[in-house]
């Protein structure tokens, strides 16, 4: 391939690695701002910007399914186009267990985290507040959630911008436009990687926004508060540790263990149970796709 031609499909790959973010930010808007739309804390229109510049501004702070309402995992359908592409190029043995291993316990760790920081928060508040009119309860944690919303957006936005930095990063790299020696990316992939996020936001989809607001539990200003305290908190944790999680299992998990506190059956668990099969079979589907197009790519190439 000449020069010419690698430069084109270099830039189209990182156009289709910023379209991911994009879509990313559209797919997990939901995970932001479903809790604080469904208890009525935010309109809808009012919480995607709200999120959106909440995901943007984690660039200053974290430097380095849609149709059917399912929330699947953007992350894992990018770690899982990775690991396909790599078996079809290389081999399983290509791969680097210990990152593929940290990667892949903490897509069990963090819903289960999420679910039990939700519950103890939730357990917590309950506690402290058990004298307290619900009226009066419900007054402070419908401003109490807007602090929590936006924390869990920095969070999105620190974890899931990083993921697409580093495709790019990456691309750049194997194709000779960025030393291997670099310490950083570009400055413009993170920048264009935030914006792209954010912006996919504030077109988030609704029936997502539905599954994981509504379908799953109902929500008080107070649950909602929980859930996204417990889940922006898993967040923190996983991007300091340099960990790429998905924000969908960990906001899911948290909604359904600050469900669970009132009783078992507050939770929907057949929505829940749906949720859980768009999670186990999101990776082996994108790596098979992503192994399908390597193979058509050396046709075409």
């Amino acid at each position: 391939m000449d020069t010419q031609a690698a430069l084109w499909v270099v830039m189209l790959l990182v156009a289709l690695a910023l379209a991911f973010d994009f879509m990313n930010g559209f797919h997990d808007a939901a995970n932001s701002i479903a809790t604080v739309v469904s208890t009525g804390v935010l309109k809808p229109t009012q919480a995607v910007v709200f999120a959106a510049f909440f995901n943007f501004i984690a660039i200053f702070i974290f430097h380095l399914s849609w149709y059917y309402g399912i929330p699947s995992s953007s992350s894992h359908a990018l770690i899982g186009g990775i690991v396909g592409a790599v078996i079809a190029k290389a081999g399983a043995g290509a791969l680097l267990s210990a990152g593929v291993l940290k990667t892949v316990t903490f897509i069990f760790v963090s819903p289960l985290l999420g679910f039990l920081l939700g519950s103890l928060m939730m357990v917590l508040v309950a506690n402290l507040f058990k004298r307290t009119r619900p009226s009066k309860v419900d007054k402070w944690f419908r401003r109490f959630q807007l602090v929590s919303a936006g924390a869990y957006s920095l969070g999105h936005g620190g974890n899931d911008a990083q993921k697409t930095i580093g495709i790019i990063w990456m691309l750049l790299v194997a194709t000779g436009y960025v030393s291997a020696s670099e310490t950083s990316p570009p400055t413009w992939t993170i920048v264009s990687c935030y914006l792209a996020i954010g912006f996919g936001t504030m077109f988030g989809g609704w029936r997502i926004v539905k599954t994981m607001g509504q379908k799953i539990t109902k929500l008080k200003p107070v649950g909602g508060f929980c859930a996204e305290t417990g889940g922006a908190l898993t967040l923190f944790l996983a991007t300091s540790l340099g960990i790429p999680v998905s924000t969908t299992h960990t906001i899911t998990g948290a909604i359904v263990g600050v469900g669970s506190t009132q009783r078992a059956s507050a939770v929907r668990w057949g929505v829940a149970g749906n949720i859980v099969w768009a999670w186990i079979l999101t990776i082996p589907a994108s790596g098979f796709v992503a192994a399908i197009a390597y193979w058509l790519s050396l046709q075409i190439f």
